[in-house]
């Protein structure tokens, strides 16, 4: 005996559209949801890439035992921690400014204070002779902000190629000024007494490059032929150039 059904009233017809509907937001938004986990992983794992360098060179090495650095320092047992890590003394005292550039930088970093090791910040304090300069230089690993506390600064900082835009600024006692990271920066005291800043880093070891002082002063020294035809120079220009001692402020 055939059995045969009644046909759908419009209610089950309704309420089979709710649930073929509902069933198919359902997949689209699992696939939605799926997808956002993929790009949130990726994002994380984006994140979680190489850390930013905190020397100038950290060679890989195949052999453990022989491996003598870390990209920073290594850590201290936590127990063994002392308030001493986390201190110094005697950024009140000038730096000798007697010398050709007539500045003295002093570093407070994690060579100074251990305990700066992973906390990405230090600080230097500069003095400057009138009419001295912290010549122009770069630092590698960190952005600068400085504060004068005494004297009169000229002060900038030269963007990347192809611009080479010049931002300069006169500074007071006071003023503060941000030299972004790895750009080519200085700072000159245009004033008739010494002057002071202090400047806080973005990093436990910024690095500073002087530029004179690399291209000119590097060892062994670049070809002539390089720095003649890069700057536009005699090659007798560039080789008197390399016979002067380059003065290291740091």
């Amino acid at each position: 005996m055939q059995n045969f059904s009644s046909p759908p009233t419009p209610t089950e017809r309704i309420v089979k559209i709710i649930r073929d509907k509902t069933l198919a937001i359902m997949k689209k938004g699992v696939i939605f949801l799926v997808t956002v986990a993929l790009i949130a992983l990726a994002s994380s794992l984006a994140s979680a890439s190489d850390p930013s360098p905190l020397q100038d060179t950290c060679v890989a090495i195949a052999e453990p035992k022989n491996a003598v650095f870390v990209n920073g320092k290594f850590c201290k047992n936590p127990n063994l921690t002392k308030a001493d890590d986390f201190f110094y003394s005697g950024l009140d005292k000038p730096g000798n400014i007697s010398n050709p550039v007539g500045s003295a930088v002093t570093p407070v970093n994690v060579a100074q204070i251990p305990g700066l090791n992973t906390l990405g910040i230090s600080a230097v304090r500069i003095d400057y002779a009138p009419y001295g300069q912290n010549p122009p230089h770069t630092h590698p690993r960190a952005t600068e902000i400085l504060t004068v506390l005494e004297g009169t600064l000229l002060v900038g900082f030269v963007t990347s190629n192809p611009d080479n835009r010049l931002f300069t600024k006169v500074l007071n006692k006071g003023d503060v000024f941000v030299f972004p990271i790895g750009l080519i920066h200085f700072q000159f005291n245009i004033g008739h007494t010494n002057a002071v800043a202090i400047a806080g880093l973005s990093s436990q070891n910024p690095g500073v490059i002087t530029i004179a002082n690399a291209v000119f002063g590097s060892d062994p020294a670049i070809d002539p032929d390089v720095l003649s035809r890069a700057f536009q120079l005699d090659k007798n220009v560039v080789k008197n150039l390399q016979s002067r001692f380059w003065y290291d402020n740091n």
